[in-house]
């Protein structure tokens, strides 16, 4: 017995409402996002597998502009067509636009207020545990692959960009580099 496709409405609702939710009660930024994207859209609704959607956050992280808005144009886009990515695109960037509103309006009273800062203080350690955590899922799910050359990459990439402190956008650049001349090569059936 096949399961019932949902609906249209359900699904542009459900992007919608899921990249809104995501939006509106994450802090930390795309990295941040990106991980409770994996998780509504791939682990509990099934509609992206996994190593997809890991392909469309690092394609996310690469491209330019905000992280939060490229993940929701691309799993919109891959979930609804164009309409879609209209959907998840403004679930997504409609929770900024009104709390940054709101926040406009009432800033001189809270700038300075104790009880604030430590809030975000607090929300700022958060935000590291998460993007850490998110690292650390990344990492093992690429080691998982048993590819010496992809687990050399994140070692390189991290000893470039910690100690001999490369520039981030000359990593992508060459790592994007890289993944075309292996994609071609593979195209080709010189690698495997």
């Amino acid at each position: 017995m096949h399961a019932k496709k949902p609906r249209m409405t359900n699904v542009l609702w459900m992007l919608f409402s899921g990249m809104f939710y995501i939006s509106a009660f994450t802090f930390g930024g795309g990295f941040v996002i990106a991980t409770f994207v994996k998780k509504k859209f791939s682990d509990e609704l099934g509609w992206i597998d996994e190593s997809e959607m890991l392909d469309l956050i690092a394609l996310a992280q690469s491209a330019p502009g905000a992280i939060a808005v490229n993940v929701a144009i691309l799993v919109g886009w891959k979930v609804f067509g164009v309409i879609g990515m209209i959907a998840s695109v403004l679930g997504t960037i409609l929770p900024p636009m009104i709390i940054l509103t709101a926040v406009s309006f009432i800033y001189n009273l809270i700038a300075d207020n104790m009880y604030v800062a430590m809030v975000l203080k607090g929300m700022q350690a958060g935000v590291a545990a998460i993007i850490l955590s998110v690292s650390i899922d990344l990492a093992v799910k690429v080691m998982k692959e048993k590819s010496i050359l992809y687990d050399a990459l994140i070692v390189a990439a991290f000893v470039l960009s910690f100690f001999f402190k490369v520039n981030v956008v000359f990593l992508i650049i060459a790592a994007l580099l890289l993944g075309v001349a292996l994609a071609f090569f593979r195209r080709k059936g010189v690698l495997r």
